[in-house]
């Protein structure tokens, strides 16, 4: 079987930067597990207000900011900040914006009232992963993309990024979130989700859209295989309803049950390329 060697996590959290929830925790035990089995992990994730960056000695990364994102007819400025979790040997980088990051915490503020342009800001930290990724030139063979505001890369990746030879042949893992507060599409949904190919028209065979909580089933449905944290009836049913692998995490061996889907995808990619037209195999000159 041939392995996946590089692997890109999309994560909408993880400690220590953030309090612990399962997310966060499953993020900071599961990256460095498979950086431990001989993949390099590149991972990325907000930079939500809360996480103070003196204290993580946080730093701009100038040549990969400065670039600005459309994001329904509105321009934001992308602002990559770096660090390192020393203790996992690993390095985070964080997406950044003034208008959607600076002073704000996650999907709802202190008072527990939910952002209205959360939606945006997932498209927001989605672009800005991908493009970042393209300006380091790399190439990961799968990107597993973890909880809400990563739930449009997938789409982006299979309609608006699939020609980027970044992404040509990346497989695509998602892992639902469980506990994405009730609330509503916003009303320029559509709008959002408009880059290049992207739209909402690909997403007709899913039926009405309504719900914050739709976007893991457009995640899933865009998505090459399923990584659930724990088991789920529900997230489990839905994927093999749509056909894709679904697995659950094996809280003693973190690392082996998602290894083992990368690299079961990332074989079927290698043993379906085409053969090179000009193989001169059985000439003799």
């Amino acid at each position: 079987m041939e392995k996946a060697k590089k692997i890109l996590y999309l994560t909408q959290e993880i400690e220590p930067y953030v309090n612990e929830t399962q997310l966060s925790s499953v993020s900071r035990n599961l990256i460095p597990a498979v950086q431990e089995t001989g993949r390099e992990v590149r991972t990325f994730t907000p930079k939500w207000g809360q996480i103070n960056e003196r204290k993580n000695q946080l730093h701009e990364v100038i040549r990969l900011s400065g670039m600005n994102l459309i994001i329904d007819d509105t321009d934001h400025q992308l602002i990559i900040k770096v660090a390192s979790i020393n203790s996992a040997r690993i390095q985070v980088y964080f997406i950044d914006n003034d208008d959607f990051m600076k002073n704000r915490l996650m999907l709802v503020d202190d008072k527990g009232k939910l952002y209205k342009d959360n939606v945006e800001r997932a498209m927001f930290f989605a672009r800005g992963s991908l493009e970042t990724v393209k300006k380091l030139r790399w190439t990961p063979e799968i990107v597993h993309c973890k909880g809400f505001m990563s739930s449009l890369a997938p789409l982006l990746l299979k309609l608006a990024y699939y020609e980027e030879p970044s992404f040509r042949e990346s497989r695509i893992i998602y892992t639902p979130s469980t506990d994405i507060p009730e609330g509503s599409l916003p009303k320029n949904f559509n709008g959002i989700l408009s880059y290049r190919e992207a739209g909402i028209s690909a997403l007709s065979t899913l039926g009405t859209l309504s719900t914050l909580e739709d976007l893991n089933r457009v995640a899933m449905f865009m998505s090459d295989g399923v990584v659930l944290n724990e088991p789920n009836e529900h997230y489990e049913r839905m994927a093999k309803e749509m056909g894709k692998p679904v697995v659950i995490l094996d809280t003693e061996n973190i690392a082996s049950t998602p290894t083992e889907l990368y690299d079961r995808l990332w074989d079927e990619v290698v043993k379906n390329r085409p053969k090179d037209d000009d193989d001169d195999e059985g000439f003799l000159f």
